[in-house]
């Protein structure tokens, strides 16, 4: 998995630090039945910049990033870090993953069960499992594919996904997440669609000719898309692909 990078944060401030600014409970890296915690972080308007696992590394906090996003979130952290005492770091560690038996020491992935585990080592790989698979069944999207600088993470599924907490207090972009889930009706959302043929990822889906969502990754007949959830009615088209969503 050479595509994701691993930054440790540790000091006396380092778990207290990520509360106040991720979308799930940082506490639950001591659970007896956890251990990885799926979360995000967001700008102050509510909207997407990050997600990530944290990992339990004695007193410090192993942070599983996708690579691209390593550098410019290392940033930010430093950012809100003012005079709290964490220190932010790039390691040389790397993930393997996979849905089979467990090794020692791995965890399992808090998103869904059939995402299988995550260990932290020395090596990087997986066990060759079909992953576009796996995350179009169950419709979790992935960073830098469906997960973009405009998402919000409960028109992504993050609720679904273990990925926020509603009741663990103040985040960076915690009201704007909060009047979504108790005072709006979301119209717009990830879901899981028939495909009839294939489409680039990204290509713009349409009923009637107007525009209704976009159609991302593809694998075995479904998809991921995102959909205006009023207008995705009956067949609708991504280039030459036919989509169905059943309601």
């Amino acid at each position: 998995m050479s595509d994701r990078r691993i930054l440790r944060l540790s000091g006396s401030d380092a778990r207290s630090f990520l509360q106040g600014l991720v979308t799930n409970n940082v506490d639950r890296l001591d659970s007896p039945d956890g251990g990885l915690v799926y979360a995000a972080l967001l700008t102050p308007q509510g909207k997407y910049m990050a997600d990530f696992f944290l990992a339990p590394d004695g007193d410090a906090v192993l942070l599983d990033v996708e690579a691209s996003l390593a550098e410019g979130l290392m940033k930010r952290l430093n950012m809100y870090r003012l005079r709290a005492d964490v220190q932010v770091e790039m390691t040389g560690l790397q993930v393997k993953r996979g849905t089979g038996p467990a090794p020692e020491s791995a965890l399992s992935d808090p998103r869904h069960a059939a995402m299988g585990w995550r260990l932290y080592g020395a090596e990087g790989g997986d066990d060759g499992s079909d992953w576009d698979a796996v995350r179009v069944a169950h419709c979790i999207p992935e960073t830098s594919v469906e997960l973009g600088p405009e998402s919000y993470i409960l028109e992504a599924g993050f609720e679904a996904l273990n990925g926020v907490d509603f009741r663990k207090g103040c985040y960076v972009g915690q009201e704007v997440t909060a009047r979504m889930k108790h005072k709006t009706e979301l119209r717009k959302g990830f879901r899981t669609v028939e495909v009839e043929g294939t489409a680039p990822v990204g290509t713009e889906i349409t009923a009637g000719g107007k525009p209704v969502g976009t159609l991302f990754t593809q694998s075995g007949g479904k998809g991921i898309a995102y959909l205006r959830l009023d207008r995705a009615k009956g067949e609708m088209l991504a280039a030459d692909a036919r989509v169905t969503w059943q309601v």
